[in-house]
């Protein structure tokens, strides 16, 4: 197996006036490719902070992180905005979807910063949103749409550039129970094609649709155990 995600002892540490805060404590993690992956944890203990390491958008104050061979703990914000625009697929809870762009655009935006042709863009947003079953919804835009078919734009905007992971946070956390179970569903189906699907939740039933779950306390692992 090829190791996708390789964490070795990476704290995080924040100065809030004259008290430091932990927020990751000697973590280490091994993610392979194709590994559906949730991540679990009350309140304050480190998966958000984790979460933002893994997806580049923070950097941890020590320890190593090394992405597809890559050591991002090295790299500089633009080497970090590329890697996160070629390697990493987000899916936010609140969509983040921009208000006044139509489903196909939203989706297509990643491409735009990859300098993609507005021809080609179209054509595997269309693709892409079609896969997600929102191929009659393409011209739509977020204030149009229902929650869940906002949060499957998101999805399929996060597949737009094939990366090679997609990080989901809480991605069912506004949504109710049918619908919810429509958009695991799809996850469901992004991993079997062959990704990397990381899930932080902290709904045991999101939980279970994944086949492994990593549980984080005081910034440290607590266990990490295969989905039965």
């Amino acid at each position: 197996m090829q190791k996708v995600i390789d964490i070795t002892n990476i704290t995080k540490y924040y100065q809030l006036g004259q008290v430091v805060i932990k927020a990751l404590n000697g973590l280490s993690l091994t993610i392979e490719r194709n590994e559906y992956v949730a991540l679990m944890g009350p309140s304050g203990s480190g998966k958000s902070t984790l979460m933002n390491i893994l997806g580049c958008l923070d950097t941890p104050t020590s320890g190593n992180y090394i992405l597809n061979g890559t050591e991002v703990s090295e790299l500089t914000d633009n080497e970090l905005a590329e890697i996160r625009n070629k390697e990493i697929g987000f899916v936010f809870q609140t969509f983040n979807l921009l208000p006044r762009l139509t489903s196909w655009e939203n989706v297509a935006m990643p491409l735009v910063y990859a300098g993609v042709s507005k021809n080609k863009r179209y054509e595997r947003a269309t693709k892409i949103l079609e896969m997600v079953g929102l191929g009659d919804r393409y011209d739509h835009k977020p204030n149009e749409l229902s929650g869940g078919q906002r949060q499957r734009v998101a999805i399929a905007r996060a597949l737009i550039n094939t990366p090679s992971i997609i990080l989901a946070d809480e991605p069912t956390g506004n949504l109710d129970t049918k619908t919810s179970h429509e958009i695991m569903h799809i996850f469901s189906d992004i991993h079997s094609q062959g990704n990397t699907v990381i899930l932080v939740t902290h709904e045991e039933d999101v939980a279970q649709h994944a086949h492994r779950i990593i549980r984080l306390r005081d910034g440290k692992m607590e266990s990490d155990k295969p989905v039965l």
